[in-house]
């Protein structure tokens, strides 16, 4: 991850050069990660989302809190959010890594996000700030805090 906030992969350009080693890695991973999340969005595939979690994940939106305890928890969840996505008519998410830093097993990625419609008008901008952490050689959403 660099410090310009963009990662090698990702599905909207970004490119930093991700260099070998450990960082590297971690780096295409992650990058790998947040490609997957957003083709999920991009796809309505709950399961494809929902892969990208670690569980129990926390989420917190609107000054809440909620904790997805298992699979069937969160796919209620992103079932939800999918339906208000639809009622809005949102066909493509789009983001631009603002900050990144990795540390080992854990990560904090800031990303700024872009849904719109049909036509290419932005229906939501929003940010979420992302708390990754490592299981075996994938990285997985542990926390999101939505601004």
């Amino acid at each position: 991850m660099a410090d310009d906030g963009g990662f090698a992969g990702t599905g909207n350009g970004q490119k930093n050069g991700a260099g070998s080693g450990a960082n590297g890695d971690a780096e295409e991973a992650i990058a790998q990660l947040f490609d997957d999340y957003q083709a999920g969005f991009n796809d309505y595939d709950i399961d494809r989302i929902c892969d990208c979690f670690a569980l129990p994940a926390i989420i917190w939106q609107h000054e809440k809190g909620h904790v997805f305890n298992d699979e069937e928890e969160l796919i209620e969840n992103i079932e939800a959010l999918l339906k208000a996505l639809e009622k809005e008519k949102v066909t493509q998410s789009d983001f631009h890594v603002a900050s990144s830093h990795v540390s080992g097993s854990s990560a904090l990625v800031t990303l700024d996000w872009v849904q719109e419609d049909s036509d290419g008008e932005a229906v939501f901008e929003f940010t979420c700030h992302y708390q990754l952490m490592q299981d075996g050689s994938d990285w997985v959403i542990a926390c999101i805090i939505n601004d």
